[in-house]
């Protein structure tokens, strides 16, 4: 999960305001909705009060989004705090998010962790003394496929083990983050081994589209009809 108002102590700012940017961005989603609706805009804003104030809420941030949304600021708190996405607290730079269930579990996220763990000194929920780094845990990344993952503040970084783990580590220090993705070179979600079938373009004309009349040969079927009922049993 991400980090939340627990543990040590830290200052809150007294005060936070859209930039001239942001404001325009900010009301640009509360356009969306209908006059006295504009609280269904709460998720947004407060995506963008995060990213002004560098990966947190702090509390003013969110009492600045009730003030533009016309809500109770206990409204906007029970949505910053049920959300793991929102940060109640400073984070490093960098935020990893180690995903550790099943998928990414079953191909060695726990490896990706120690890799963690062991190059910044740091365990879960910990930010690194220069401000750097902050190692988090969080549930399914969406990404099973080219488990096990690390997201990197928006970004995801695919197919890790612990040697390319601490070397994505490096590079992020050396002020050179990698190209997201996997990092064993795969294109989306191919196998690990490499292409097994569909290796060549196809030559079959049956599965080609007619230029002339928009026809399927495949399947007979006119391009942007409906296709035919499905045989029944």
């Amino acid at each position: 999960m991400s980090t939340t108002a627990e543990g040590p102590s830290f200052e809150q700012p007294g005060h936070f305001e859209f930039t001239a940017e942001n404001l325009e961005r900010a009301n640009a989603h509360i356009a969306k909705y209908p006059t006295g609706r504009q609280a269904s805009a709460v998720l947004p804003l407060l995506y963008i009060a995060q990213e002004q104030s560098g990966g947190w809420l702090p509390r003013a941030a969110m009492d600045h989004v009730a003030g533009l949304l016309e809500m109770a600021p206990i409204r906007v708190y029970e949505v910053a705090t049920f959300y793991t996405m929102f940060n109640l607290r400073p984070i490093g730079r960098y935020l990893l998010q180690a995903c550790t269930t099943t998928p990414c579990w079953l191909r060695g996220s726990d490896a990706v962790v120690e890799a963690c763990e062991r190059k910044l000194g740091i365990g879960l929920g910990g930010t690194t003394a220069d401000g750097l780094f902050t190692l988090v845990e969080v549930e399914c990344l969406g990404a099973c496929v080219n488990a096990p993952i690390l997201q990197i503040n928006d970004d995801f970084y695919e197919d890790l083990d612990g040697p390319t783990t601490e070397a994505l580590l490096d590079a992020f220090r050396g002020g050179k983050p990698p190209v997201p993705g996997s990092v064993i070179g795969r294109q989306g979600s191919e196998p690990v081994t490499g292409c097994t079938t569909l290796l060549e373009p196809s030559e079959d004309p049956s599965i080609r589209h007619s230029r002339e009349g928009g026809e399927s040969r495949a399947s007979g079927v006119r391009s942007g009809s409906p296709g035919a009922p499905l045989p029944r049993g």
